[in-house]
C-alpha cells in the first residue's frame, strides 16, 4: 500500500483496482486476497473507525471479481471483529479491539500483568467467602476432611473494561482472615509466606458460559479462554487452585520457546 487513502470509497475502489492480488497463482482463494488487502488498509489506519465499504456490487466492478467473491470475503472479516454490516445501510469498519498480551512462561498476577501494560486494574469481588471444599478442590489442594477453603470469586477488569472472570480456591489456613487480602491475592500469598514458585496450566477454548457473559458484558456462547491453574510453593505444596474465563477478543496468550537440541 503505497497511497495513503481518505477514507472514501473512490479512493478505495481505486486502491484495489490497481492491486494485482486477486489472480490464483499460489492457489489462495480471491475471497481471501480480497479480505486480506482489506485488513490491511484497516490495520494500517488507511480507512478510519466508522467508514463506510463501497457497495458489493462497486467493489466487484473495480476488482474485477463477482459479488459472490466479494460478500465472502466481506463475511470473513465480519466474523474476524473487522467490519460490520448494518442492515439497511451497509458496511462499516469497526473501531480496533485493544488486546492484551498474557505470558504462559512465568506466574504473575493480573494486577502485575495490567500494571505492565500501564492500565489500572480493578477487582470487583462476586464471592469472598470461607467454605467447605468441593470433592474435585479437596483432592488438588491436597486437603483433609475438615478442611476449609478460601474461595475468591471475582471480576477482573483494567481501565473499568471487563477482561476475565476468575474463581481461586486457596487453603483457609494460609490467609485465615480476609482483612490480609488486599487487591492482589498473590501480594497476600507471599506476605504469609506462601508465594507460588511453579504452576501447572491448561488452556482452551471455550463459549463463555451465561453468568460470566453476563460479568463480562459478552453474549453466551461467545469464544473465550478457559484457563486452569493449580500451583505450588518451593517446597511442593498446592496453594492455588485457579479457574478463569477470559473474553475472547482481548487477550493473546505467549509463550516464548526455546529450540530442544539432541545431544
Amino acid at each position: 500500500m503505497t497511497d495513503a487513502l481518505s477514507g472514501t470509497k473512490e479512493d478505495l475502489c481505486a486502491l484495489l483496482a490497481r492491486e494485482s492480488r486477486f489472480d490464483t497463482r499460489d492457489g489462495t482463494p480471491r475471497y481471501i486476497r480480497l479480505a486480506n488487502t482489506l485488513r490491511e488498509v484497516v490495520r494500517n489506519r488507511e480507512l478510519s473507525s466508522g467508514a463506510a465499504l463501497p457497495s458489493e456490487r462497486l467493489l466487484a466492478e473495480m476488482t474485477g471479481l463477482s459479488r459472490v467473491t466479494v460478500r465472502r470475503g466481506i463475511e470473513l472479516l465480519v466474523r474476524e471483529g473487522i467490519l460490520e454490516q448494518r442492515r439497511g445501510s451497509g458496511t462499516y469498519v469497526l473501531a480496533p479491539v485493544e488486546r492484551f498480551e498474557q505470558p504462559l512462561a512465568a506466574i504473575t498476577s493480573f494486577t502485575e500483568d495490567m500494571l505492565s501494560f500501564g492500565r489500572k486494574p480493578e477487582t470487583r469481588w462476586v464471592a469472598r467467602e470461607y467454605a467447605s471444599p468441593s470433592a474435585q478442590e479437596a483432592m488438588t489442594l491436597g486437603l483433609s476432611p475438615g478442611d476449609r477453603v478460601l474461595r475468591l470469586h471475582r471480576l477482573r477488569l483494567a481501565d473499568a473494561l471487563p477482561l476475565a472472570v476468575e474463581l481461586a480456591i486457596v487453603p483457609a489456613d494460609l490467609l485465615p482472615n480476609l482483612s490480609m487480602l488486599g487487591t492482589s491475592l498473590y501480594t497476600a500469598m507471599a506476605s504469609a509466606g506462601a508465594r507460588p514458585h511453579k504452576a501447572l496450566q491448561r488452556m482452551h477454548a471455550c463459549a463463555l458460559p451465561e453468568f460470566e457473559a453476563r460479568l463480562l458484558g459478552a453474549e453466551t456462547g461467545e469464544p473465550a479462554f478457559f484457563l486452569e491453574r493449580i500451583s505450588r510453593t518451593d517446597t511442593g505444596r498446592v496453594v492455588e487452585f485457579t479457574r478463569s474465563h477470559f473474553k475472547g477478543d482481548r487477550f493473546d496468550f505467549v509463550a516464548e520457546l526455546n529450540l530442544h537440541r539432541e545431544t
